[in-house]
Order: C-alpha cells, then sequence, then structure tokens
C-alpha cells in the first residue's frame, strides 16, 4: 500500500459514542479539576466504555509532550511549568469519583532533570492516601533509560507498572523517533527484577509481520513481562503515520492464543484494545 492510499475503515472498528449519566459526571470531575486524561488527548476508541464504568486514566505532567511519536495525538512543544499541587488534585478526583483502580500515565518529561520522577512518586503516594483501598496500575516513560529515576518508582510499588514497547523492533525509530526498543525492555527489566508486577503494549497495523510480532512477545517474556495488551492503531489525524492495514479479529485471537502459550499471565488482543482496558482485571 503507497502512503497516498487510505484505507477503508472495517464495520469492526465502528465505535459508538460515549453517552449516560455517568461518563457525563467524570467528564465534569476532570474539567473541574484541570485534569488530563489521556483518554481524551489520545482519543481512545474505549473512552465510553470505561468513562461510564466511572474509571478514567489520569495523564499527569501537564498535557504537552517533549516527544514526538508518529502515532500520538498528544502535542509536542515546551511543556509548561510542574503544577506542584496536581498530585493532590488527582488524588482527589479519584476520591471523588470512588475509582477503584486507578491507571496513570504521563507525557514525557525530558525537559525536568528527573524526567519527573518526583511527581510520578508524589502522586501515587497521595492517591493511597486518599483513597487507602484503591489499586494502581503505572503507564510510565522510560525515563531515558536513567535507572536511577525508575527506582524511585519501584520503591513506591503500585500494583502494575506498564511500560509500552508500542511496535516491533524494526519499525521503533520510524514509530517512536526518540526511543529506542531495547531501551525499553532493559526498563521492563529493571522493574521486573525490582519485584514489580510489569506490562506492556504494542499496537498492530503500522507493516508489522506476523514474525514480527510473535518475536515481540517472545522479547517482553525474555525480560520478565506478565501482562501484554495488543491492539490496532489508529490514525488520529492525517498528520500521524498512516494505517498500513487493518488487522482482522481472528488474527487478534491468533495472537491472544500465542500470548497465553508464551506465558503471559494476562494477554488482551482485539481491535478497540488499549493499553489501560480492563486493566483492573491485571492486578491478580
Amino acid at each position: 500500500m503507497s502512503s497516498s492510499e487510505v484505507l477503508k475503515k472495517p464495520k469492526w472498528l465502528k465505535v459508538k459514542l460515549p453517552t449516560g449519566q455517568a461518563y457525563k459526571n467524570v467528564r465534569g470531575i476532570t474539567k473541574s479539576h484541570d485534569l488530563h486524561t489521556i483518554c481524551e488527548s489520545g482519543n481512545c476508541p474505549n473512552m465510553g466504555e470505561c468513562w461510564g464504568e466511572g474509571t478514567a486514566t489520569f495523564m499527569i505532567l501537564g498535557n504537552i509532550c517533549t516527544r514526538s511519536c508518529g502515532f500520538c495525538n498528544v502535542m509536542t512543544g515546551r511543556p509548561l511549568a510542574v503544577d506542584v499541587l496536581e498530585p493532590k488534585k488527582v488524588a482527589r478526583s479519584v476520591k471523588l469519583m470512588e475509582v477503584k483502580h486507578a491507571v496513570i500515565t504521563s507525557v514525557d518529561r525530558d525537559d525536568l532533570k528527573d524526567g519527573g520522577a518526583s511527581i510520578w512518586v508524589e502522586t501515587i503516594n497521595e492517591i493511597r492516601k486518599e483513597n487507602p483501598h484503591t489499586t494502581m496500575e503505572t503507564l510510565i516513560p522510560d525515563f531515558k533509560g536513567r535507572l536511577q529515576d525508575i527506582q524511585p518508582i519501584i520503591d513506591v510499588a503500585p500494583e502494575v507498572v506498564s511500560h509500552n514497547v508500542e511496535t516491533v523492533r524494526r519499525l521503533t525509530k520510524k514509530v517512536r523517533i526518540q526511543a529506542k526498543y531495547d531501551r525499553s525492555l532493559d526498563t521492563l527489566r529493571f522493574l521486573y527484577e525490582g519485584g514489580i508486577k510489569t506490562k506492556s503494549g504494542i499496537m498492530l497495523g503500522l507493516g508489522e509481520t506476523e514474525d514480527e510480532v510473535i518475536e515481540t512477545m517472545r522479547d517482553l517474556r525474555k525480560v520478565g513481562v506478565q501482562i501484554v495488551t495488543i491492539g490496532q492503531y489508529l490514525q488520529p489525524t492525517k498528520k500521524h503515520l498512516p494505517v498500513f492495514e487493518y488487522i482482522t479479529p481472528e488474527q487478534f485471537k491468533k495472537y491472544e492464543e500465542i500470548g497465553k502459550s508464551l506465558g503471559f499471565r494476562h494477554v488482551e488482543s482485539g481491535p478497540l484494545v488499549r493499553s489501560s482496558y480492563h486493566a483492573e482485571k491485571h492486578i491478580h
């Protein structure tokens, strides 16, 4: 397929618009507390389902990223100063929303000396203080591979720590311009060796082969990853990488079966799967 061709979206990718009172309540709280959710900035196809259940994924450290990945709809540029009240805001909103399992993620903050690690730790601690019964998954950046910035997150021990490789080795430079495949694997290995339950995610439809997807799953298992999410890449805007192909539900099912045979504890594999989909199940 040439880059000028546009693939027609198949029927299995049709998504209902988010509706319902629970969804409206969550939206109101995130707006009134000036919080950024990756659900919104990432145009997540499951936003209606997840928010309808009264859950949300919070994005900390602002909504401007220092990296410019070709798949991501988060704004790139010079981030604003860190909001030191953000950890308390997130914790308060988790409480207001009565969230049982919170997913926290962030933009990359390569402009900060510690990559934002101290805010990560403070946010986890504040959520625990305000919501002692809430479990957590933290979807972290690679912190440029600086182990001294990853260690504080290990020390506060969220139930699950996720870091996405996003794509296969061959496509990493094209898809994640400032990231490195092996650096992501090293990050996941370091977390696992620190006693953390780890998770990673892959997007499909960017031109990868079946063999490459299986190789990526094997690479993740080698560094101790127990949970993997596999979903279809959807182009956010015409400025982003085009969709090379739409993967069939049958092929996603095949990857799920392969993943389970490789020893993953949880495999979420489907066209609309995103990294925080069914996250509450992954703590067990």
